[in-house]
């Protein structure tokens, strides 16, 4: 079996398995107990830097 043959067959077999995982955890990420902080400074992140009245 060529190495393209053996790579191929690692991919259709694992390789999906894995972009789901990774996807899953960057989906979930934002959703952990120690992500609150960052969550509410990114959440008003676009108010800082701007005055009241202009």
């Amino acid at each position: 079996m060529s190495l393209y043959e053996t790579l191929r067959h690692a991919a259709d077999s694992y390789g999906l398995a894995v972009i789901v995982a990774l996807y899953l955890t960057l989906c979930l990420w934002h959703f952990r107990p120690g992500a609150k902080p960052h969550v509410e400074e990114a959440k008003h992140s676009i108010f800082k830097d701007q005055t009241d009245g202009e």
